[in-house]
């Protein structure tokens, strides 16, 4: 592994590689717009970067909707044929309840968020 890959952290506009897991801070409204704007940037950086696992960070969000769902889903598949991950970090209890609908809690592990704090 040389150049760009052995760099064990860059950021980007909400997302951060560190040694291969991709984290996405996940914003407020995940709706059509900022789906499409997540897969593109996403789709990029796993392309480029040999990502590993991608964790999304949802501790600001308090909004989604299916396209939002869809982004997450696209991204599970794309991971799992690579032989990777995806996870779900400090989810508040509304967007808990609309994923938990959906069935996303049964493929993307979720991790609840606990006392307000941010990881």
């Amino acid at each position: 592994m040389r150049g760009s890959m052995k760099r064990k952290k860059s950021q980007d506009n909400g997302m951060k590689v560190e040694n291969r897991v991709l984290w996405i801070r996940v914003p407020a409204e995940l709706d059509h717009h900022s789906a499409a704007q997540l897969c593109e940037k996403t789709d990029e950086l796993v392309r480029t970067r040999d990502i590993r696992e991608i964790v999304f960070d949802f501790s600001r969000t308090v909004f989604c909707d299916s396209s939002g769902i869809g982004m997450l889903m696209g991204r599970y598949k794309m991971m799992k044929a690579l032989g990777g991950s995806v996870r779900a970090v400090q989810v508040q209890d509304r967007v808990e309840r609309i994923l938990t609908l959906s069935g996303i809690m049964k493929i993307i592990p979720l991790e609840r968020m606990q006392g307000g704090k941010e990881r």
